[in-house]
């Protein structure tokens, strides 16, 4: 963000294992992960850091980082003759042979990146949360308040504390008074005492207070080296930490129901959920706006095609797809295929799913490449489904990639 106003490098944390969200991060890292049929979970950050003007962006990999990198090189293609650049930067062991201890040790062994951009301040952004966001709105807050830190917190139930750092404002609002991180307990909000601020796992630093910070924690033999867990809490002691409270971030082109939507979609029946919230005629969260666009890259294949009696309902049709069955509350990634008499209710199909003859698929996660064969059936036996599949506390049936189904 240049050109008259404040300088921001902006730094995605995209490295981590997404254990949760398994089968689906069994070959890639969980940014990478296939998301609303054509997106992939790391494009809704850098969608929203670039559709506010931060166009230096660095995106910090570890684990199974191939199907990721793969994605930013190949779709991420910003002006070099203007100095923009989306990155992504492996692990690189530069303060010694070992990777990262958490996420604050990840910016700390990157540090050289702040070196050579010298930003006035640093955008420190999840990877792998969908919603939509102004970042320049919570920068505007940041260098009003004079903080060290503005981190952006959303009203979340106190039952779902334990799953997320959780922020305890002061009396003006704003001041952040304590970071619990994953709170199993945590007090309630005097306005609403059943209702927590979650951390969104954004941050903005001025730079300086975020290279002390790091180097301070470094010191710290005993800290977990993590954003949420180490730099935010010593932040907060010394009265250097602010609250951005996320209902008050505008896009253009929101719409009443969409406005302020955020998922954490770290586990299956999440990244299930959220699915569901695209498909409705007023979906939760609007993949419409082009006012606020999201953007990926465009498969180069033919419009979706329906034959043979084919029919699909309240779903999301890629392009590529060939639907000679029934398909019904579903998300359909390019290249899908659903052959005659079969039927798909209630899932979420990855690239190249071919669904044969007659089969049944409901209420299931297939990812790239399963072939489904004629007449069988997922999500009708939930005994067998067991002991075949991966099924989540919530039912959800998943499948890993070109996983053999019998």
């Amino acid at each position: 963000m240049r050109r008259g106003g404040p300088s921001v490098l902006g730094i995605v944390l995209a490295g981590g294992e997404g254990k949760r969200l398994m089968p689906l991060t069994a070959d890639r890292a969980k940014p990478a992960v296939t998301f609303g049929g054509t997106y992939r979970l790391v494009d809704f950050v850098l969608s929203n850091l670039v559709n506010a003007d931060v166009l230096r962006i660095c995106v910090l990999t570890q684990y199974k980082s191939h199907s990721l990198d793969r994605h930013i090189t190949t779709t991420w293609r910003m002006s070099s003759l203007l100095g923009n650049y989306v990155t992504p930067v492996p692990a690189q062991q530069r303060l010694g042979p070992r990777w990262y201890l958490g996420s604050a040790d990840a910016i700390l062994q990157s540090l050289n990146l702040v070196h050579d951009e010298q930003p006035e301040y640093v955008a420190v952004f999840g990877a792998d949360h969908v919603y939509r966001m102004d970042p320049r709105q919570m920068l505007a807050q940041h260098i009003e308040g004079g903080a060290g830190v503005t981190v952006a917190g959303i009203r979340v139930p106190r039952a779902q504390s334990s799953s997320f750092g959780v922020i305890t404002p002061g009396s003006d609002g704003r001041t952040v008074e304590r970071f619990l991180e994953k709170p199993a307990d945590p007090p309630g909000l005097p306005d609403d005492p059943e209702t927590v601020f979650a951390s969104m796992g954004n941050y903005v630093f001025t730079t300086k207070v975020l290279v002390e910070a790091l180097h301070r924690d470094a010191e710290d033999s005993q800290s977990v080296h993590d954003m949420g867990g180490s730099i935010l809490p010593q932040l907060t002691a010394r009265g250097a930490a602010q609250l951005y409270d996320f209902s008050d971030n505008h896009v253009p082109g929101e719409t009443s129901r969409d406005q302020g939507y955020w998922r954490d979609v770290g586990t299956l029946d999440a990244y299930y959920e959220a699915h569901m919230d695209l498909i409705a005629e007023r979906p939760a969260f609007n993949l419409y706006n082009r006012q606020w666009p999201i953007y990926t890259h465009s498969y180069q294949l033919s419009p979706a095609r329906f034959n043979a009696g084919g029919i699909a309902s309240e779903s999301i049709i890629s392009a590529g797809c060939l639907i000679r069955g029934q398909v019904t509350r579903s998300v359909l990634s390019p290249g899908v295929r659903v052959d005659p008499g079969a039927v798909v209710q209630g899932s979420v199909l990855h690239d190249n799913v071919h669904i044969g003859r007659g089969a049944v698929v409901r209420g299931a996660v297939l990812d790239k490449n399963v072939e489904v064969p004629p007449g069988a059936t997922i999500g009708v036996n939930p005994e067998r489904d067991a002991e075949l599949y991966t099924v989540s506390k919530g039912g959800v049936i998943a499948l890993g990639k070109g996983q053999r189904v019998p």
